[in-house]
């Protein structure tokens, strides 16, 4: 009888899975903020766009796997990578040494600085940090930003209020009806935005903290997923996919050509 269960059971776990927990994915399902646009958001039909989802889709295409986007809150990431509710987080992702108790990253794929986004009327009154002097500043919760500024006490201090918001629609709102005086925020969405209410914002040409890179983030053990991904990633790279993406949605070449 042994004989006859034993190996039906190696079959059982086998196919369900168990056997292997690194197995290849027939699905991969990538954690997305979804109004984090021009990475990862919801345009006018309701359709989920965006550079980095191009740049998903094109992966799970050439790896022959479906990808399913699932939508997460930023602040917990850590929490839906870790409990596997996604396999990948992929939208505008930051690697920051914080997160790597948690993940693993992809090469850097881009490089990502964070400015000051100001309503037009106080542009000549908001020039540089030093004018943020008893204001109301907002970041995103979770986001590079609000690390920098945490672990900088006296520019901290010098806020009237630091705040923090769940998505840029949120920021975005926030600082268009006057309750903050400033986001800090990431260049490209700041950017676009612009570009969509070209009379309502304006950017302060600094640079609030160090230059990040944007990664993609995976389980800490998921070597083999990343390794996967980080292959593909390269050929589209090499045969000029990744840079034509780019093109398409900022008129410029901005992936990063890292070995």
């Amino acid at each position: 009888m042994k004989k006859i269960f034993f190996p039906i059971l190696l079959m059982i776990l086998f196919m369900t899975g168990c056997a292997d927990e690194t197995a290849p994915h027939e699905k991969l399902v990538i954690g997305v903020d979804d109004e984090f646009a021009p990475m990862t958001f919801y345009d006018d039909h309701n359709n989920l766009v965006g550079f980095d989802i191009d740049l998903a889709r094109e992966t799970a295409k050439r790896m022959k796997v479906d990808v399913e986007f699932k939508s997460i809150d930023w602040h917990n990431k850590e929490a839906e990578i870790t409990s596997g509710n996604v396999d990948m987080i992929w939208s505008g992702c930051d690697i920051m040494d914080e997160y790597k108790d948690y993940m693993i990253f992809s090469k850097p794929y881009m490089d990502n600085r964070q400015i000051l986004l100001i309503r037009r009327e106080d542009k000549k009154n908001i020039t540089s940090l030093g004018n943020l002097e008893g204001k109301v500043v907002g970041t995103q919760a979770g986001s590079n930003s609000e690390t920098y500024v945490n672990d900088n006490e006296p520019l901290k201090k010098s806020f009237k209020e630091f705040r923090t918001y769940t998505n840029l629609k949120d920021g975005f709102e926030a600082l268009n009806n006057g309750t903050f005086d400033a986001l800090i925020i990431d260049e490209l969405a700041g950017r676009y935005e612009i570009m969509r209410h070209p009379n309502r914002f304006t950017i302060v040409e600094v640079t609030v903290g160090p230059v990040s890179e944007f990664g993609i983030g995976f389980r800490k053990d998921d070597t083999k997923l990343r390794d996967r991904v980080q292959t593909v990633f390269d050929s589209m790279i090499k045969d000029g996919t990744a840079r034509q993406i780019s093109e398409n949605w900022f008129q410029a070449d901005l992936i990063k050509y890292r070995r």
